[in-house]
């Protein structure tokens, strides 16, 4: 019995035709009826009716028809088993994550990658969310680790790896210092120090402020300067909760604004095997919130 023998019988089979099947295999009708005629003697029955102006199958051919489509479906899981290893042995996977993020979770997350795949190429780069999300989009990144606001990113799938919400962070000589929290309209008649837009913490940020404009008084790249400049006493920072260090958090009410992190990757295909297997990595072992 051969691999050919079963393809050419579930041809006929599902066209009812021996010249269909032919076409549909790329073979001359006599070589796919001799074939079959090989195929039946071997197993000592009919498998195909071919009294009518249909081919039909015996009662034989219905009980062999599945166990063949069954033996074709494992060589061709086979065929993509192999080429799924040959890619890993060969291939790239392309990452980015936001500026400045502190969480240790995508070096672990690529540490424990790399252990696994030595061969697979891997480029890190760092950009605002923003920039992250349209390279993903439109495939220059195969994975990142970006922030948002709101419902996930269209045309991405994601792992939420942190939901947080923003405060104003202040020194001990801001006016708000000791408070609990203030509300968005009291927000928005300071000055305030942000990241920049693009980034998810400011997306955040103008989400809560709707229709309205918060007036940000210093911009910078990253927490750690945003931090630096609240402590020198030049207005409230906004922050994720767990960025606060050395401040006092006063939470921001009424609406309140969350952030999200999370691993992200094109919702749908394509993608190459090594990027593949860095998504089920991801979402295989990170716990999502």
């Amino acid at each position: 019995m051969e691999l050919r023998q079963l393809e050419y019988f579930v041809a006929v089979a599902e066209s009812g035709s021996f010249t269909r099947a032919a076409e549909r295999v790329h073979v001359a009708q006599p070589g796919v009826s001799a074939q079959i005629r090989r195929l039946e003697r071997e197993l000592g029955h009919d498998l195909l009716d071919r009294s009518g102006r249909t081919v039909t199958l015996t009662d034989v051919g219905a009980a062999v028809l599945p166990l063949a489509r069954a033996a074709l479906g494992s060589v061709e899981s086979a065929r993509r088993t192999v080429e799924e290893m040959a890619g890993l042995m060969r291939g790239s996977v392309r990452v980015g994550m936001v500026v400045s993020c502190g969480i240790m979770d995508l070096p672990e997350l690529l540490s424990s990658f790399h252990s696994s795949f030595p061969a697979v190429e891997i480029t890190l780069a760092e950009a605002n969310s923003d920039a992250l999300i349209s390279s993903l989009v439109d495939g220059s990144l195969d994975f990142a680790l970006i922030g948002y606001a709101g419902a996930a990113p269209d045309g991405l799938a994601v792992r939420v790896l942190a939901d947080e919400r923003l405060v104003a962070a202040v020194c001990s000589s801001d006016p708000w210092y000791g408070r609990e929290s203030v509300s968005v309209d009291e927000l928005l008649g300071r000055g305030l120090i942000c990241l920049p837009p693009g980034t998810g913490l400011r997306g955040a940020l103008d989400a809560a402020c709707g229709t309205r404009a918060p007036r940000i008084a210093f911009e910078a790249s990253s927490p750690p300067m945003v931090i630096t400049l609240a402590e020198r006493g030049l207005g409230p920072a906004i922050l994720a909760e767990s960025m606060v260090s050395g401040l006092h958090a006063v939470r921001i009410t009424d609406p309140e604004p969350h952030g999200a992190l999370a691993f992200a990757w094109r919702a749908t295909g394509p993608h190459s095997p090594a990027a593949r297997a860095l998504i089920r990595l991801a979402e295989n072992g990170m716990t999502a919130v």
